[in-house]
């Protein structure tokens, strides 16, 4: 099979990649770099086992001709590229909203040219302000005010899951939307506001642990490897086409614990310090205090089920991240 990974280069679009070309498949990647890496993909890009079936373009997605030749030639699409982190969106909304809709857009419209499947990429942001647990992929929405910048994400992330789901309901499109809980794992980058990565670089460093707001915010979080395996399987299953499905974690924790668990792992003399929103963000933001998925709906489906708990991830995030440290010290 010949699959298509817009935002390949990326932190998830990476693991999916390298899934894929174990699986003896022939993998395409487009990706502008605005926030994935080359880095990401160098351990396998320069596999010989790899090499005749791995084909990378450093390209944007509006490149119509390129995406235009890549959808043709591909059998199936996992559109992966988007405005990523708290962070990122903020100091680049409407860049932000371009890369979200009229990207997602322009994906769709060439995957109904070409009758291809795809699986779109959406967030848990989309659940907006709710503070009940489990969230369900049938849920209402709740958002801020349109003042506060940080809805434009996941406003943004449900106008494509609309997009998609009305080129099935009239094109026909098998479509496939997840929406993905914070996803973490080695590779992943704390540039953009990612919680995990961030604060394990400040424990591994030595320096205090900044938590945002007074801590009691909650999240699960999954390991990659396992979010994948749920993408391939989806994917797979002709049943998904048209269907919304959560994809994340079962272990609910607060940021302040999280961050005292981190400490713990690493061995750090790390303080954890509480920092206000308007300091740490400055504007245009509010937070999501409680997110939980309700999984029950995608275990119908394909059986998923989280297997790698938070300690077990903590484990690899932190192996990676003081590998890197070592080796950036002896440069």
């Amino acid at each position: 099979m010949r699959v298509l990974i817009t935002g390949g280069a990326g932190f998830i679009g990476s693991y999916l990649a390298e899934a894929y070309l174990k699986k003896g498949d022939e993998v395409y990647i487009i990706d502008d770099l605005s926030t994935g890496s080359l880095e990401n993909i160098k351990s396998f890009q320069n596999n010989p086992h790899f090499k005749d079936r791995l084909f990378v373009f450093t390209d944007s997605i509006f490149n119509h001709d390129l995406m235009l030749e890549l959808t043709g030639t591909c059998d199936a699409v996992f559109h992966l590229a988007a405005a990523v982190g708290v962070r990122y969106i903020l100091d680049n909304p409407l860049e932000s909203i371009k890369i979200n809709i009229q990207g997602t857009e322009k994906v769709l419209e060439l995957c109904a040219k070409f009758k291809k499947k795809v699986l779109i990429a959406s967030s848990s942001e989309v659940y907006g302000k709710h503070l009940h647990a489990p969230l369900v992929e049938t849920d209402n929405i709740i958002y801020g005010p349109s003042d506060k910048f940080r809805w434009s994400y996941a406003a943004s992330k449900l106008m494509d899951e609309f997009t998609a789901l009305a080129y099935f309901r009239t094109k026909g499109l098998k479509v496939i939307i997840a929406r993905l809980f914070n996803t973490v794992g080695p590779r992943q980058s704390g540039a953009y506001g990612m919680v995990i990565p961030r604060l394990t670089e400040q424990a591994l460093k030595n320096e205090p642990l900044t938590v945002y707001g007074d801590g009691t915010q909650s999240r699960t979080f999954t390991f990659v490897e396992d979010v994948v395996k749920a993408l391939i399987a989806l994917m797979e299953n002709d049943a998904a086409a048209g269907e919304v499905f959560n994809i994340g974690g079962t272990e609910e924790i607060s940021i302040f614990n999280l961050a005292e668990k981190i400490i713990k792992h690493t061995g750090s003399s790390s303080e954890v310090v509480l920092i206000p929103y308007e300091k740490a963000f400055e504007k245009d933001f509010e937070d999501m205090l409680r997110r939980v998925p309700g999984i029950e709906k995608i275990k119908k489906f394909i059986d998923f089920d989280p297997e790698t708990d938070l300690d077990t991830i903590l484990r690899h995030v932190i192996a990676y991240y003081r590998e890197k440290l070592t080796s950036s010290s002896l440069i």
